[in-house]
């Protein structure tokens, strides 16, 4: 049973997480504002989150890997996709590998709106008809 805990840990959090950045879209659609306030803030609030818990993992290491698994990859997780890729991308500037690192930055903003054009433009042919 124990090799299933990470996945507990893991599930637990990114459900929390994704009720979380729900609710958050929820309370920012209320105001009906027309800029998506909900997502910006869940992205700079994961950022802000994950940046701790990897301050809190890495640098004072005073939280256990089991949490930094509910926390940053379960809850940050669910709450946004971006905390991950900050965390992924400061790792690698921090490892040094800035070439590697300025890629997946391009790769990951370029690759992910190509992704989106396509995926819609795909809709829009595949509809049109």
């Amino acid at each position: 049973m124990r090799p299933l805990l990470p996945i507990v840990y893991v599930g637990a959090g990114g459900a929390l997480g994704s009720v979380l950045r729900y609710l958050m879209t929820l309370f920012f659609q209320s105001f009906e504002l027309r800029f998506p306030f909900g997502t910006l803030t869940s992205n700079y609030a994961g950022c802000f989150i994950i940046g701790i818990v990897a301050g809190l993992t890495i640098d004072v290491p005073v939280l256990s890997g089991e949490a930094r698994l509910f926390l940053a990859t379960g809850i940050c997780g669910g709450f946004t996709t971006l905390s991950s890729f900050i965390y992924e991308l400061a790792q690698l500037f921090r490892d040094g590998q800035y070439s590697l690192g300025s890629l997946y930055f391009v790769a990951t903003f370029f690759g992910a709106f190509g992704a989106f054009f396509f995926g819609t433009t795909l809709i829009k042919l595949v509809y049109r008809g």
